[in-house]
């Protein structure tokens, strides 16, 4: 995203961004940042984003079972690495960028950038994973492509999460850190924040909210487990089914934030 475009929401610490420059989890958060943002992005340069955060996190994956940490618990690691780093536009900014559309029409584009991202990031992560299959000596770097796919798939739906709430005037307080984990479980409840619930906002993960985010990058995990297939099957697979999943997060959050604050109509 542009140096001059406004940044809300989940927006990284300068304490938490001087820890982690130069680390690993930091080069992950950079190609997933770049992966979900919006706008056109060449399809070589989508692939070639994509292998090198494959090879990051096969080397990251390889580290994490070496010191036993499950893959649940070191996918979930690695996104809350991620989530401070997802760049949110604010309401001026996203309107800016559709054409000066507002409240629900602006969130109906949103909504539909949003699908056809992951969509986009499903077909190509598909088929290189289908790629792959059809090769077996390279079988064991598919798992790699596929954790890759989901942590970008992941990102690009909390970023819709938090930019619909900037759409729906709906505030999450906090610092940038602090309303990143209030998205990120938004994301793993796939629901909206609910700026009313005591908690809502809160410093770390509790263990419960953990576990939440652990399963819900597993189930996305899984769905992507079905672009192991042919090539074709696996292209349109990974991205019918992203998109239809985005789709339905989409509806849920934007009926969450309704029923917190109602809309006008809008320019459309």
């Amino acid at each position: 995203m542009p140096s001059e475009n406004k940044q809300t929401g989940a927006e990284p610490d300068d304490s938490t961004a001087e820890e982690s420059a130069g680390t690993p989890e930091n080069e992950v958060a950079e190609i997933v940042g770049r992966l979900a943002e919006p706008g056109d992005m060449d399809g070589a340069e989508r692939r070639r984003l994509l292998g090198r955060l494959t090879t990051t996190l096969a080397d990251g994956a390889k580290k994490a079972k070496a010191s036993g940490t499950g893959r649940g618990r070191w996918l979930a690691d690695v996104f809350m690495a991620v989530a401070p780093r997802i760049p949110i536009r604010d309401l001026a900014t996203l309107s800016e960028h559709h054409h000066g559309l507002t409240a629900e029409p602006l969130a109906d584009d949103l909504a539909r950038t949003a699908s056809k991202a992951t969509m986009t990031v499903g077909a190509i992560g598909g088929a290189l994973a289908a790629a792959e299959f059809a090769a077996p000596p390279l079988l064991l770097s598919a798992p790699a492509q596929l954790v890759a796919e989901t942590l970008v798939v992941a990102a690009i739906e909390v970023k819709l999460i938090a930019e619909l709430h900037e759409v729906y005037g709906i505030a999450v307080p906090g610092t940038g850190s602090q309303r990143a984990v209030a998205y990120v479980t938004a994301w793993s409840k796939q629901r909206g924040v609910d700026p009313m619930s005591p908690g809502s906002v809160t410093v770390a993960l509790g263990a419960a909210t953990k576990t939440a985010l652990r399963n819900r990058l597993m189930r996305t995990l899984g769905r992507h487990l079905t672009t192991l297939g042919p090539f074709l099957t696996g292209a349109v697979a990974g991205g019918v089914l992203n998109r239809a999943a985005t789709r339905k997060l989409a509806d849920i959050v934007r009926a969450d934030l309704r029923a917190h604050r109602g809309l006008p109509r809008g320019k459309s």
